[in-house]
């Protein structure tokens, strides 16, 4: 192990529960030892993943939210007893590992439940929602401090919650705490003062206009979390550790507004000078550690940060409100193992907190103790499958429900919660399998394919493997993109797969093979546009084909062209985006933290965004188009034409040839990675 990380690897204490190293899991919606949102039972998918975890040497471990009353059914956690009793074996299993691990319970969701279209249903119809009250309750999964507008469908104003609802959660968290206890479970954690869920909608004065005890001054809109603190601590004693899941600053400009690193912006939320008094505040009432990051579901992307964020964004802030508690604090958010053990040695936080690397590779904490950082398969901060929860325009939240059931799935790691599905079983009949493209979607099936016995041969028509990824991964916000293909690549090498690159296949009769995979990939659309020759496409901009000018358009406000304007305006251009919907990025499974970054760096650097706009003519220095039914001309040195990709198989599916990834249909990784391993284990 490198010596800059060996703080990382020292005991630490949360009053008298000793850690042994500094790595914690941050707890992951979906990871939840008690289910996510169907009715409470042990989870057997979660318990494996957990286990591996703790195996792989991280010091603490906390499973997903586990709501002290059901999303589904409504029925209270504590009531049904025998589910502790499995937890009460899972801990000492999880125990032998040297690992401790804590359950952190939540009070709710308040305006950020996601509501889907169906939800808001159930909410407006009040015929269906009475048929459907005793399966889902919408109405009071959304009950808030106060009538307020939902996160997700703005039209739905969520009711107030009453003395009564308020006294019996607290009551739930206190027996639900007792009973983990008992099952041998080392601490809790009160979810949450922080992100926006319902406690931290009560402590928020943008949230909270009630006039009782529960609101206006900061004594009574932190009332709530200082009382279930103090409720968990009388049940199960003073010395039984009670975590606190904290927002630092909320980092809120308004109801679905955020403010982007470097903004200036009135705080609407909690300030710094409020978090300061409340830290000390909340460690006074009981509570025996802090869980820390930042921000709000209206400035998601401070707690959920994609790769447009600086990695270990939340540490500033944390490690200033560390100066103002004796309790130990934890830092989350794209933490980095040099950035946190540092920040460890200076004694500027306790501990940092990882969540999603941990999806991508459980053992990754043992590869880096090993000094195997290349084998670490890189998280790269993309939502595509652990947290797809899309809002664009008018929708609700935009996501499949088969997504909403399962959340902390991996778009790059297929097997993370589909333990199940997705293994490597050996083949009794080795074959040999051509695989033409070797992109993501060519490398992973190889590997696999490898990895089962058989003996896949990768053909790549360009010089290098990565297929259009590369071209995906060229903006500078791509490292960890970069850093996945040289993974794949070191898979590929490692396990001995022969490759033959510069070689085109045209036929793929050519080749003697018992099996083919076709993994050709897409090429860019173009569109019937006067002028539309003058334009690049998306992959040449990115692999640098064609220079761009100052004034840049971009036609097509999806993903790519979003990630191009980013792009461009980092290097100092001055890019406009050109979308013909009615938001920029309107696709199911875009997670909100992702474009909702996007979208607020646009405003707040004033890149212009023209949307219900259709393209008329590319000209010579301009692009003329048409917005509200007036015509305008958009001055442009460069064009980027970003209005998708086609697929482009070389050989169409049969009985032993086998179409993969955007080759198949467009997609994103987490369609070619999880289509590469669906192929790879049926041959």
């Amino acid at each position: 192990m490198k010596q800059e990380y060996e703080s990382l690897f020292t005991p630490w204490k949360i009053g008298n529960c000793e850690i042994k190293n500094r790595i914690v899991l941050a707890p992951m919606g979906g990871t939840c030892i008690f289910g996510w949102t169907e009715p409470n039972h042990f989870d057997k998918e979660a318990a494996k993943l957990l286990k591996e975890i703790a195996d792989n040497n991280c010091g603490l471990i906390i499973p997903g939210i586990a709501p002290v009353k059901d999303i589904m059914g409504g029925a209270w956690l504590y009531q049904h007893k025998w589910k502790f009793k499995q937890l009460e074996k899972f801990m000492d299993e999880v125990h032998k590992t040297g690992a401790k691990l804590f359950i952190q319970m939540t009070a709710g969701f308040g305006r950020s439940m996601a509501l889907s279209a169906m939800m808001t249903m159930m909410i407006n119809n009040k015929i269906i929602g009475t048929i459907a009250k005793p399966i889902m309750d919408p109405e009071y999964l959304t009950t808030a401090p106060s009538a307020l507008p939902n996160r997700w469908a703005e039209d739905i104003t969520t009711k107030e919650m009453t003395k009564k609802q308020i006294d019996d959660i607290i009551y739930a968290f206190a027996e639900t705490a007792r009973l983990c206890k008992e099952a041998g479970v080392d601490g809790v954690e009160v979810h949450a003062v922080h992100e926006g869920y319902l406690l931290d909608q009560f402590t928020l004065p943008y949230t909270n206009f009630r006039t009782d005890e529960y609101g206006g001054s900061f004594e009574n809109r932190y009332r709530f979390p200082v009382e279930i603190v103090k409720a968990i601590k009388a049940s199960c004693g003073s010395d039984y550790p009670v975590s606190l899941r904290y927002s630092v600053v909320s980092k809120t400009k308004g109801f679905c507004q955020g403010a982007v690193p470097g903004e200036e912006f009135v705080e609407v939320g909690r300030t710094m000078e409020e978090s300061e008094r409340a830290a000390k505040y909340l460690q006074d009432a009981g509570y025996d550690m802090l869980n820390c990051d930042n921000g709000t579901y209206d400035a998601w992307y401070w707690a959920h940060p994609p790769q447009y964020m600086p990695e270990n964004c939340n540490l500033e802030d944390v490690a200033h409100i560390k100066k103002f508690v004796d309790i130990p604090v934890v830092c989350a958010g794209r933490m980095t193992p040099s950035v946190g053990a540092a920040a460890i040695a200076a004694g500027e936080i306790d501990a940092m907190a990882v969540g999603r690397q941990f999806l991508a590779d459980p053992q990754w904490v043992t590869k880096l103790m090993n000094d195997e950082e290349e084998e670490i398969k890189p998280c790269i901060c993309c939502h595509a499958a652990c947290f797809d929860m899309a809002k664009h325009g008018k929708s609700a939240c935009d996501q499949d429900l088969n997504d909403s059931m399962n959340m902390c799935r991996c778009a790059l790691n297929p097997q993370t919660m589909q333990s199940k599905k997705y293994k490597i079983k050996k083949t009794l009949k080795k074959k040999t399998v051509a695989i033409i493209g070797g992109g993501i979607g060519g490398m992973e099936a190889a590997i696999v394919l490898k990895q089962r016995g058989h003996n896949p041969v990768i053909y790549e028509k360009d010089e290098k493997l990565g297929g259009i990824f590369i071209a995906a991964a060229a903006p500078s916000f791509k490292e960890h993109d970069k850093r996945l293909i040289e993974w794949e690549k070191l898979q590929i090498k490692k396990l001995g797969i022969e490759v033959h690159l510069n070689t085109e296949v045209s036929d793929i009769s050519s080749i003697d093979a018992d099996e083919y995979i076709v993994a050709t990939g897409s090429k860019a659309k173009s569109i019937p546009l006067k002028g539309v020759e003058k334009a690049m496409d998306a992959c040449d901009y990115l692999l640098e084909k064609k220079p761009v000018g100052e004034n840049v358009v971009i036609i097509g406000g999806g993903l790519t062209g979003c990630e191009i304007a980013l792009d461009l305006y980092n290097k100092g251009k001055k890019p406009v985006i050109v979308e013909m919907q009615d938001d920029l990025m309107s696709v199911k499974n875009l997670c909100l933290a992702n474009s909702s970054y996007l979208r607020d760096f646009f405003k707040a650097n004033d890149v212009p965004v023209y949307l219900n706009a259709k393209t008329n003519e590319i000209g010579d220095g301009s692009v003329l188009v048409s917005v509200g039914g007036e015509e305008k001309k958009i001055p442009a040195d460069s064009v980027i034409l970003s209005v998708g990709y086609a697929s482009t198989p070389l050989a169409k599916a049969s009985k032993h040839v086998h179409v993969i990834g955007d080759a198949s249909k467009v997609g994103n990784l987490r369609t070619v990675i999880w289509g590469a391993w669906d192929i790879a284990m049926k041959i």
